[in-house]
């Protein structure tokens, strides 16, 4: 066995369509064999009999948001913010992350009004001392009726990490917030508004998205089918809001909040992708559709952790226990099926040639627990 060379042997492999007892082959930071059965190899490496998974693939995660502004207006360093985020998205599986940076701010006073390019130079700085678990990618998340939205953008865009946008319109009385109550909740809770910000705000929200959201939308489109980059509608709504997608080129409906706008993507080629923390509370925290239900339906194509990374792979076993999906299947929704929708063709399952993007789990109490993580090979939890 070369130095570049790492066997995994007496696992329980989840390959696409079937787990089987096993071996791996890694070198030079692939997956070099599938065998099955036990090795004789000296320096194997004995995984017990635990399962060992593709790496998750987590293509839309506010979580770094979280750890660079722990309390509402605290802000922490941005290295210390991602280095504690890598950690976390490792730790839960997640060998490949897509960083959700929102860009612009119609209200001009929170996180997502502030430049966050900063995140660029520490990724990079982080990654050339080898320091960084997980494959960071970036997804810029573009408010529509925000003014500031491409100035913002501007730092992020024509780099190499950006690899996916999306398009929002966080309007109250629509899409995500189509019940105003919910939204009340929301921007009272999170935010700290007062009930009396919260109802001058949704009288002056219809202006800013007139003047404002339609312009950005033809922007950003344009701006992603001249660069490549994969584009993502959000909370859509309705058969036409799926409509208005399907004509901009977009290849991905994250979080859908209805049953009728799911089916409609689904069965016209876009990628629907829900919650995990949805499927595992039972239902969405804004009253929206039921992941769940999504994945009885047949409609649901991959799965995003959002707010809470552990939420990913706890997702995909309770899609066995509750929506009827085998291991395999249920695994390609968290690795697979958004590694396709955001074109990344070199991971996302356990086949020869692919990355070595490896998760090892043991089960506890009827859950996944992980208890190593592998990307390309190397060791990283």
């Amino acid at each position: 066995m070369s130095k570049k060379e790492t066997i995994l042997a007496n696992a329980r492999l989840v390959l696409a369509d079937e787990v089987i007892a096993g071996h791996l082959v890694l070198r030079d930071g692939r997956i070099a064999e599938i065998g099955q059965g036990a090795t004789a190899v000296p320096g194997a490496h004995d995984l017990d009999g635990d399962l060992l998974l593709p790496g998750l693939v987590e293509v839309h995660t506010d979580n770094l948001e979280r750890h660079v502004m722990p309390r509402p207006k605290v802000f922490f360093p941005m290295q210390g913010a991602m280095q504690a985020h890598d950690a976390e998205v490792a730790a839960a599986g997640i060998t490949t992350v897509f960083d959700s940076i929102g860009v612009g701010d119609p209200y001009g006073d929170g996180f997502r009004s502030r430049d966050q390019s900063a995140l660029l130079e520490v990724l990079d700085r982080l990654e050339a001392v080898g320091a960084l678990r997980s494959d960071h990618f970036i997804h810029v998340r573009c408010e529509l009726p925000a003014p500031n939205a491409r100035e913002l953008f501007e730092p992020f865009a024509r780099h190499r990490r950006l690899k996916l946008i999306s398009l929002m319109d966080h309007t109250p009385g629509q899409r995500q917030w189509t019940d105003i109550e919910h939204a009340r909740i929301y921007y009272t809770g999170k935010k700290g508004w007062s009930d009396a910000r919260f109802d001058e705000e949704v009288l002056r929200a219809p202006e800013r998205q007139r003047a404002y959201a339609q312009p950005n939308r033809q922007w950003f489109t344009a701006y992603a089918h001249e660069h490549g980059v994969a584009l993502a509608t959000h909370d859509d709504t309705t058969v036409e809001h799926v409509d208005e997608a399907r004509e901009l080129g977009v290849g991905m409906s994250e979080f859908p909040t209805t049953l009728a706008a799911a089916r409609h993507a689904h069965a016209h080629g876009l990628s629907t992708v829900a919650g995990a923390p949805n499927v595992i509370r039972g239902g969405s925290h804004s009253g929206n559709v039921s992941a769940m239900d999504l994945a009885r339906e047949g409609v649901l194509d991959a799965l995003s952790s959002d707010y809470v990374p552990v939420s990913l792979l706890q997702a995909a076993w309770k899609l066995q226990r509750e929506a009827g999906f085998t291991l395999p299947a249920a695994l390609k929704v968290v690795s697979l099926a958004p590694a396709q929708a955001a074109a990344l063709a070199d991971r996302g399952q356990i086949a020869v040639g692919l990355r070595a993007d490896l998760v090892r789990v043991h089960e506890v109490g009827g859950l996944p627990v992980v208890r190593e993580v592998y990307r390309a090979a190397r060791r990283v939890v």
